[in-house]
């Protein structure tokens, strides 16, 4: 699979570059207090020590205008696709370590199955924050090396990916809906299908092992 860098200018349709901030200290206490396991990934969507940061000022007023927000983190090791998730809002990722993000769009799912060969990928180079837009779908970070741990800093609005709130489904985009502000479509490999997301990935589940070894 290519790998593009999100410095590219095809990263554009997906997000931007986020630059301005000082992020030293967060991703210093990301590195000296998360874990990140050698063999699977996980997810934290709050966490105490990096929101008592200078940088939660900083993301809640100049980049989220104000609104609550939460830091957390999305650590481990990882090669495959899986699924892919989408918010009603931007997502900041900020990376302490090389990482590369899977991402695609979301009017190419909307009512219909997507086709995991409309998936790109971009390296994302230790130290770099970037904006994935509303509409960009995204998942897990995956490992910029075989084998190599990843730690990556999660910015969203506060209460994302707590309990999902109970709903009468609608139409198809609420039967998507995993998690508050989550909606989610998983390939039928992943464990997610398993304990319920909608299957809504055609075709391979991407696996980048082969292009990062």
């Amino acid at each position: 699979m290519k790998i593009l860098n999100v410095n590219d200018a095809a990263f554009e349709a997906y997000g931007r570059v986020v630059t301005g901030y000082d992020t030293d200290e967060l991703l210093k206490v990301l590195t000296e207090t998360t874990p990140a396991p050698v063999d699977s990934v996980v997810y934290v969507p709050s966490d105490a020590g990096l929101e008592a940061t200078p940088a939660m000022a900083d993301f809640t007023n100049n980049c989220y205008g104000g609104m609550p927000i939460q830091i957390g983190y999305c650590n481990g090791t990882n090669t495959k696709l899986n699924c892919l998730e989408y918010h009603r809002d931007s997502e900041i990722d900020i990376a302490a370590t090389d990482c590369i993000l899977l991402l695609a769009k979301q009017q190419d799912c909307m009512g219909k199955m997507l086709d995991t060969s409309k998936v790109e990928a971009f390296f994302c180079p230790a130290g770099t924050g970037v904006e994935l837009y509303a509409t960009t779908l995204h998942y897990a970070p995956c490992s910029a090396k075989l084998g190599a741990q990843f730690r990556v800093v999660i910015v969203l609005p506060k209460g994302t990916n707590l309990e999902k709130p109970a709903i009468t489904v609608k139409n198809d985009d609420d039967a998507r809906l995993f998690a508050a502000n989550k909606w989610l479509i998983a390939h039928p490999e992943a464990s997610e299908a398993q304990a319920g997301a909608v299957i809504g990935l055609t075709g391979v589940n991407i696996d980048i092992a082969g292009d990062i070894a």
